[in-house]
């Protein structure tokens, strides 16, 4: 994909999400807002029929050559031969996690079912990372001269890892700062075991205790993706870098297509270029025709952004990264649907900042006695979704959530990141921040 087609696409999604909400609003004043509600339930019945046709054509690919993960190639290649039980191979990559790893193994050594294997990356650790793993009893990996972050950390422990591997000697790839469900890794292997023909399974992601309102919010954020989640039935957009489980047969597909149909250097897993792997690691598993899932019984505990810098900063990378993924896919039949949630997306910035702009607008400039009711069945439509979204979060989630204007206004921060992501973009402004090791793209394409 063209440097060009790279710098425009943020303007562009954004831009047509503008054109989108001016249509909408010409059609209503127009027309009527019945037509444009009909209008726009008629381009989501035609997104999900030209889903369903994809999945279709997909699962039934004869393409060897351009989708050889396609779940009918799998299963012709595999039919009659049986690669022995389903084990388990952890890969935890770590950069000063002393704080942290001890949860996350601890959380590993009380699966119902365990793993067979469990290797902490330690990436340029200056602290005791290391040791608490080992005294842990499970193996440490050194990096060698990495300048690739996570990718990189992973990619050199993945050379190692993934000759050793047969067919069913599946990959956790998880987070350092990730506590993953008792019930994880045994659902994981029976979902493997099950179907021959999956790729990949990603876990749901919850938010740690903790953080204040900060955290609250973006726990209720959390919960909402599972609900979509779940609500697919398993269906994935984007796998979690928190924690995701592979085959190693994608694994080397991925690695085999780097360079040629796939963007990256030829030999590597993940692409060291990209800044959310994760996002990156999902487009190329679709471009392959891979079959993957989240099944809500691969749940996971990470951690919240203590502070608005800090969020901002986990933000900005995976809106800006999943923007930039994009573009170096381009435009065709299994990208649509992400291209289409990143004008989603563009569409609620805007949608977000004209409701409080309405809402500011209204109250400067009528009179409390006129405005009043009309604000108030306003936001109560709006709180009662807000709350039944969240409810299974309890009464902290639900009371914080009926507020409404806490959410409205972290809806609006999270729409200032998008628009910063646009215009650093635009003008090829390279991040100023430093990649963390820890996954910082579970939301990137995801809202």
């Amino acid at each position: 994909m063209s440097e060009r087609f790279s710098r425009v696409t943020g303007v562009a999604v954004l831009g047509a999400a503008v054109v989108g909400a001016g249509a909408v609003a010409w059609l209503g004043a127009r027309v009527s807002l019945l037509l444009a509600i009909a209008c726009a339930l008629l381009s989501v019945g035609a997104a999900v029929a030209l889903e369903g046709w994809l999945v279709t054509r997909s699962r039934r690919s004869e393409r060897v050559a351009t989708m050889p993960l396609a779940p009918r190639v799998v299963m012709a290649q595999t039919r009659g031969v049986f690669a022995g039980p389903v084990t388990v191979t952890v890969l935890i990559p770590a950069h000063n996690e002393e704080t942290r790893i001890r949860a996350t193994l601890a959380a590993l050594h009380a699966q119902t079912r365990m793993p067979e294997k469990v290797v902490v990356v330690a990436d340029s650790c200056t602290d005791y990372t290391a040791s608490i793993a080992r005294a842990w009893g499970v193996e440490v990996f050194r990096t060698v001269g990495n300048e690739h972050a996570k990718a990189g950390a992973l990619n050199q422990a993945l050379g190692e890892v993934l000759p050793e591997l047969g067919d069913n000697d599946v990959v956790l790839v998880m987070d350092a700062d990730t506590v993953l469900d008792r019930g994880f890794v045994e659902a994981a292997v029976r979902r493997m075991t099950d179907d021959r023909a999956l790729m990949a399974i990603g876990g749901q992601f919850f938010g740690e205790p903790g953080g204040g309102w900060l955290g609250l919010l973006q726990r209720n954020e959390y919960l909402r993706v599972s609900r979509d989640e779940r609500r697919r039935n398993g269906g994935i957009v984007v796998l979690s870098g928190t924690a995701s489980v592979f085959r190693p047969r994608a694994l080397r597909a991925i690695a085999a297509a780097r360079g040629t149909l796939l963007p990256g250097r030829a030999g590597d897993v993940f692409d060291t270029v990209a800044l959310t792997e994760d996002d990156e690691l999902t487009l190329a598993l679709r471009s392959l025709g891979a079959l993957m899932i989240s099944p809500p019984q691969c749940a996971v505990v990470t951690e919240v952004m203590p502070s608005w810098a800090a969020l901002w900063n986990e933000r900005l990378r995976s809106r800006r990264g999943a923007l930039e993924n994009l573009a170096a896919y381009g435009v065709h039949l299994h990208t649509y649907r992400l291209w289409a949630r990143q004008l989603g997306i563009g569409y609620g910035v805007v949608a977000i900042a004209s409701f409080a702009l309405l809402l500011a607008t209204i109250a400067v400039s009528m009179e409390s006695s006129t405005w009043a009711p009309l604000l108030v069945s306003a936001l109560s439509v709006f709180a009662i979704e807000r709350v039944v979204t969240v409810w299974r979060g309890g009464w902290a989630s639900r009371g914080i959530a009926a507020l409404v204007l806490p959410e409205l206004a972290y809806a609006c921060f999270l729409g200032a990141v998008y628009v910063k992501g646009v215009i650093d973009i635009a003008l090829k402004k390279q991040p100023t921040w430093q990649p963390m090791i820890p996954d910082s793209g579970r939301l990137g394409a995801l809202r």
